[in-house]
């Protein structure tokens, strides 16, 4: 069974890749890793840097792949990007976006939520 949830994983994120890329994105990283963090697609809209999380599901039977985002992968997220930004010295507005990628009737449906989250200020 995890092989096929590890496939269904992998084609969700090339349907995010080609998703966004038609939308203008330009992809500069994908699963961009830093210690145990990873970030599915880290791109580029314009001069802005946009780090994306993908979730893909076979069914929506407990919810959008979308709400499975919680605060603690978010905050994995956050971490992630820091380390990125850091790394490559960037300066620009960042954004946090969610692709979801459903499986119905054996075609994965993407939908796109720029500006899914943001990192809160303490």
């Amino acid at each position: 069974m995890k092989d096929n949830s590890q496939n269904l994983g992998k084609n969700g994120e090339l349907e995010a890749v080609k998703y966004l890329e038609k939308k203008g994105l330009k992809i500069v990283e994908l699963n961009w890793r830093f210690g145990k963090l990873e970030v599915d697609i880290i791109a580029k809209d314009k001069e802005e840097l946009v780090i994306v999380e993908v979730k893909t599901r076979a069914t929506d039977a407990f919810g959008e792949p979308e709400v499975f985002v919680d605060k603690k992968k978010q905050n994995r997220l956050i971490k992630a990007a820091n380390a990125y930004i850091q790394q490559v010295d960037f300066n620009g507005e960042t954004r946090f976006d969610v692709v979801s990628v459903l499986e119905k009737n054996a075609q994965l449906v993407v939908k796109h939520i720029p500006n899914a989250f943001a990192p809160s200020i303490i």
